[in-house]
């Protein structure tokens, strides 16, 4: 059985300059799933913070969801539910509440189990859950590929858009050297739930990476693992300006060359034109997390601030605060053992020391360790494979800072 874990942290209005002086301390709490839970995800929007997971009962796989107020966490709502599911500690469902009241859910359909192909399906509700609409996908090519790491955004006007991988030019065609490549991809909707947007960003990126997407104040912004016709697999940005997504550009340039996909991909966070970036690549052999620092909405980087102290498995999260600061999370890896770690860094290049969340098994079993900001609170959330009740856990810590 597999356990999802949360923590989650207050940290104070004010900050030191250093952010080396950062601290917290760790405690827990009651959590809102139950047994056989997994792939926790969060969602952050204007209409606030959800926390998602999925639950397993016999060939029955649901996705919940709950919100954190100040008495704690509601009570968990069901999304959807279905014995045709796709599952992945990588590629994961999620819910987002956008600003109107309206939660909006998305999970992954199997469809042939041999060819790995799988539908995004979406759904929305307008009544606090109680009921939702009809699923339906953003994507209408028919192909039987997969479609999926899709990231939910709220769009102005409270209504949603999704960027996600898109297989259908996968299969390859010796006469047409434009195809085998995987696709990212925009949809968008309106008030009234109609389809307005579904458009290229990106003809060939890497295949199994998850991605990010974030408003700005020059609007959305996706972060991905791009993927070169030489094989060199670093993560890019596109913008969406002026109805048009702009042309995929560098992070920053690792010039990571590799033949297979490393299931590892970017977040992303931001606070109007501000923007944090964090990911995972490979130097000299070894496993490194990086972050970096946008002032103009992704158009440029601070140089690369390495999180990771001996190694890393990447699996990386980032949220801005409030001072321009941030915190990024990654999996240490060092001498065989994994830990989830957090540390506070600045646009300087400054950094707290690590501060260990909670030893992972490092493994597909652990997932991908989540973070998100509710005002003064940071939540953590990650899946852990030791506890054999396979119920999620959740833990609080209050940051300290001198």
């Amino acid at each position: 059985m597999i356990v999802g874990v949360c923590i989650a942290l207050t940290i104070a209005c004010s900050r030191p300059a250093d952010p080396a002086e950062w601290t917290m301390a760790v405690q827990r709490v009651a959590a809102p799933s139950g047994v056989n839970s997994s792939e926790p995800q969060f969602v952050a929007s204007q209409g606030g913070v959800v926390l998602s997971w999925v639950e397993r009962e016999g060939k029955t796989t649901s996705l919940k969801y709950a919100e954190r107020s100040g008495a704690g966490w509601t009570s968990p709502v069901t999304a959807a539910s279905g014995d045709d599911w796709f599952l992945s500690y990588a590629d994961v469902p999620s819910v987002m509440k956008l600003s109107n009241g309206t939660y909006v859910a998305q999970w992954l359909q199997q469809l042939d189990p041999f060819l790995e192909a799988y539908n995004l399906r979406m759904a929305y509700s307008k009544d606090s859950g109680k009921t939702w609409s009809p699923s339906f996908l953003p994507h209408h090519d028919n192909t039987r590929t997969q479609h999926g790491f899709a990231s939910l955004v709220e769009l102005p006007g409270s209504t949603a858009g999704v960027v996600w991988l898109d297989g259908r030019n996968s299969e390859f065609d010796f006469d047409d050297p434009d195809t085998g490549t995987m696709t990212l991809r925009y949809g968008a909707f309106d008030a009234n739930w109609k389809q307005i947007a579904d458009v290229e960003i990106d003809h060939k990126v890497c295949e199994c990476c998850p991605l990010s997407v974030v408003p700005t104040g020059d609007g959305l912004l996706a972060g991905f693992r791009d993927r070169s016709d030489t094989e060199v697999r670093d993560i890019a940005v596109s913008r969406l300006e002026g109805g048009k997504w702009t042309t995929p550009t560098p992070v920053f340039n690792d010039n990571w060359q590799l033949d297979l996909c490393p299931v590892n991909g970017p977040m992303l966070s931001s606070r109007g034109r501000d923007v944090a970036a964090a990911w995972f690549t490979v130097k000299n052999d070894l496993g490194q997390a990086y972050a970096a620092f946008s002032s103009d909405a992704g158009r440029t980087w601070t140089t690369p601030i390495r999180l990771d102290d001996r190694g890393s498995l990447g699996r990386v999260d980032v949220e801005l605060l409030e001072d321009g600061s941030a915190l990024a999370s990654w999996v240490e890896y060092a001498e065989g053992a994994a830990d989830f770690r957090v540390r506070r860094i600045d646009r300087s290049g400054a950094k707290s020391g690590a501060i260990n969340v909670a030893p992972v098994s490092g493994g597909r079993a652990s997932g991908y360790p989540r973070m998100a900001l509710q005002g003064e609170t940071v939540m953590f959330a990650w899946t852990d494979s030791d506890d054999a009740t396979g119920q999620l856990q959740m833990m609080t810590a209050v940051g300290e800072l001198p």
